[in-house]
């Protein structure tokens, strides 16, 4: 079994990524972990030191709730079910989107939004994608990775030409990691999409399952380490008097999104809120 150790190392390098990744993964683990110390005080421990690791991503949060109601292996498994059959629901659904001949913009790596894409290439629909680098760890790499292997023509641009970019595609498909009131929560850089995308009168849309909506009364904006942005300017003397800030999520408000892809529908940001009461 791995460790705590272990699981929070690959959580936080990034290892493991994505809302949904990492509540699969976590669940998994207390899965093992409960087979041998059962669901008691240091079940609960656990918990709470799993939820610390990426506090923006609400996905865990939401289901270790459910959880800690219902302590049993049967709980753990239908949430596992739950979310890996939420993606397939999502890729149908969301495939409706895209007709032939569209050109998709998307931002970072996002499984949901990558499995619409997928479905709407593996029914016959002609369609390419411009990625986004995404700094600073580049997660759009492995976006264009993914799509290149299916042989689904991709152009991975920087971050920084997505307004150039943007009047040439048919709309833009992004993830989420937390859905809230006030805001959609994804991976720095979706504001200025969303932003891009209102000016060009593209429809931007949002890729989640359920487990995304945020009834948390508050949220944490992850900042990460310095060193992601920049190593060489870190080194002694090389940038004297200059702090770095690196945040991982951005807020996009819901004036911006048309709507979002969820399993069990595309709703509107009026039904969304709605289930956020």
């Amino acid at each position: 079994m791995s460790s705590l150790k272990e699981v929070t190392e690959n959580i936080k390098s990034m290892k493991v990524q994505g809302a949904k990744q990492i509540a699969i993964y976590s669940l998994k683990f207390l899965k093992k972990f409960c087979k041998k110390y059962g669901f008691g005080k240091k079940f609960e421990i656990v918990c709470e030191k799993l939820e610390k690791i990426r506090p923006t991503a609400v996905v865990l949060h939401n289901c270790l709730k459910i959880l800690k109601n219902e302590r049993n292996f049967k709980t753990i498994d239908r949430l596992l079910k739950e979310l890996n059959k939420s993606t397939e629901k999502i890729a149908k659904i969301g495939a409706k989107l895209i007709k032939n001949n569209y050109r998709i913009m998307t931002h970072c790596h996002s499984g949901e939004a990558l499995a619409i894409i997928k479905q709407a290439w593996k029914e016959g629909k002609k369609i390419s994608v411009i990625a986004t680098e995404t700094d600073p760890l580049e997660q759009g790499v492995k976006t264009a990775k993914e799509l290149a292997k299916l042989r689904i023509p991709v152009t991975l641009i920087t971050d920084s030409a997505v307004g150039y970019f943007m009047p040439s595609v048919n709309l833009v498909l992004v993830g989420s990691d937390a859905i809230r009131k006030e805001a959609i929560i994804n991976k720095t850089g979706t504001a200025l999409l969303a932003l891009a995308a209102k000016e060009n009168k593209k429809p931007f849309y949002v890729v989640a399952n359920s487990f995304k909506l945020d009834k948390r009364e508050k949220i944490i904006i992850e900042e990460r380490s310095p060193k992601e942005v920049y190593t060489e300017l870190l080194k002694p003397g090389k940038l004297k008097g200059v702090k770095i800030r690196n945040p991982a999520f951005d807020l996009t408000k819901w004036k911006f999104v048309k709507a979002v892809v969820t399993e069990k529908g595309i709703l509107i940001p009026k039904e969304i809120l709605k289930l956020l009461k």
